[in-house]
C-alpha cells in the first residue's frame, strides 16, 4: 500500500474512535509495524491532523479535521449515489434537499476522476409509491426523534379505530410502501409501531421524555430482535 493512502486510511481509522485508541491496536489493523505507526502519526500532525496522544497512552483525532481528497471505490460510489437518489425519491422534502446537498459536498473534494464517475453513475430508482399529501409532517418527526420529545398522535388502526396516544419516538423505519415510527407508547406501556399515513395528526410536546434515547433504542432492538447496527 502506498504510504499517502496508508495515511489517509490512517485517519479514516482514527474518526471512528472517540476514544483514545492504542497504537498497537492502529498498527495491527493497518497490518503495519508500530515503529511505522509511530512515524505516520508524526506525518499527520505535521500536516495538520488534530491528533492528541503519545506512545503507550493511546491517541485521538479531534473533531474538526478535514480530509483531503476524498478517494472512493467504484462500488462505494454507487452505493452513495444510489443512496442519494432513493433518499431524494423517497425522503421528505428537507431530508431530500439534505441528501442532494451532501452527494454535492463529497463531489467538491473528488478527485476529477472520480468526479466523471459520480456523474456517470447509471443505478436509478423509482419513484416513491406513497403522495406526499397523504404523509405528515417526516421532518417534524425526524426533529422529535433527535431532541428526545414527546408526540402527541391523533391514530387510526386498520380497523378505522380511532385513538390519542401520547408516545416516546425512538425510530423511524423507510419502507416501500409505508413509513413506520417505532415508540414507546404511555397508553399501552410498551413499544408500538405507528404507519405514519394513519395518523390524522402528529404535534411535538414541549416535555421530553426520561429515558435517553440511545437506551430506549437498544431496548426496542432486544425486543424486535435487531442486531445493533
Amino acid at each position: 500500500m502506498a504510504r499517502s493512502n496508508r495515511l489517509l486510511e490512517l485517519l479514516q481509522l482514527l474518526r471512528h474512535y472517540r476514544y483514545p485508541v492504542s497504537a498497537q491496536v492502529l498498527a495491527t489493523t493497518l497490518q503495519i509495524s508500530v515503529r511505522t505507526l509511530y512515524r505516520d502519526i508524526a506525518t499527520l500532525q505535521q500536516q495538520g491532523a488534530d491528533i492528541e496522544g503519545e506512545a503507550g497512552v493511546g491517541y485521538l483525532l479531534r473533531p474538526g479535521f478535514m480530509l483531503p481528497p476524498l478517494m472512493f471505490s467504484q462500488d462505494e460510489l454507487e452505493a452513495l449515489v444510489l443512496g442519494q437518489r432513493w433518499v431524494s425519491k423517497h425522503g421528505d422534502p428537507r431530508l431530500a434537499a439534505a441528501a442532494t446537498e451532501a452527494l454535492t459536498k463529497i463531489a467538491a473534494v473528488l478527485p476529477e476522476s472520480l468526479r466523471d464517475a459520480l456523474d456517470a453513475n447509471a443505478l436509478l430508482v423509482g419513484s416513491a409509491a406513497i403522495p406526499a399529501a397523504q404523509q405528515p409532517d417526516l421532518a417534524l418527526i425526524r426533529q422529535a426523534i433527535r431532541s428526545q420529545r414527546k408526540l402527541l398522535l391523533s391514530y387510526q388502526d386498520g380497523n378505522g379505530s380511532s385513538s390519542e396516544r401520547t408516545v416516546w419516538p425512538v425510530a423511524l423505519g423507510y419502507f416501500d410502501n409505508c413509513r413506520v415510527l417505532a415508540a414507546w407508547c404511555e397508553l399501552r406501556q410498551q413499544f408500538r409501531h405507528f404507519r405514519t399515513d394513519r395518523m390524522l395528526s402528529c404535534g411535538v410536546l414541549e416535555q421530553r421524555y426520561p429515558q435517553r434515547r440511545q437506551q430506549l433504542l437498544q431496548q426496542w432492538r432486544r425486543e424486535q430482535q435487531i442486531p445493533a447496527s
